[in-house]
């Protein structure tokens, strides 16, 4: 029987086109995180996962698929969003020129992934690029409720 808890598994999932796909990924995200009892932040990476989810919606061409990937590794969990849009986020990897404005909806989630990730960026894939963030593990006793 293998050890559970250190095989890094991980879920792929081609997400549809529509805004319908945000609460997919939420609860992908989330069943990942459960079943393996993995001590990631859970809200954290439903929170991030959606934004990045929204983002790809967003900002590709309709009909194109949009492709979550969920590891979990020893360490955290790392969630990548594949879209086919090669041109890279603006804000991900680095700040702005000037700051985004808070009430402009598209600059506001990147920065969060940049906030709230251990690690976030980008890489080109075959059909367009992958979006990715990593959460690390939080060790069981600061989860457990003071």
């Amino acid at each position: 029987m293998h050890d559970r808890y250190h095989a890094p598994a991980s879920w792929r999932i081609a997400l549809p086109h529509s805004a319908a796909a945000v609460p997919v990924a939420r609860a992908l995200v989330r069943a990942a995180l459960a079943e393996l009892e993995h001590t990631a932040d859970g809200d954290t990476a439903e929170l991030l996962t959606a934004e990045l989810v929204a983002n790809a919606v967003e900002h590709t061409a309709g009909g194109s698929p949009i492709e979550l990937v969920v590891e979990l590794l020893p360490t955290g969990c790392q969630v990548e969003v594949h879209d086919p849009d090669p041109q890279p986020p603006g804000d991900l990897t680095r700040p702005g020129v000037e700051p985004p404005d808070p009430w402009q909806e598209h600059g506001r989630g990147l920065l969060l992934i940049r906030a709230l990730s251990s690690s976030c960026g980008h890489r080109p894939t075959g059909s367009g690029k992958a979006v990715w963030f990593r959460l690390p593990a939080v060790p069981a006793q600061r989860r457990s409720p003071e």
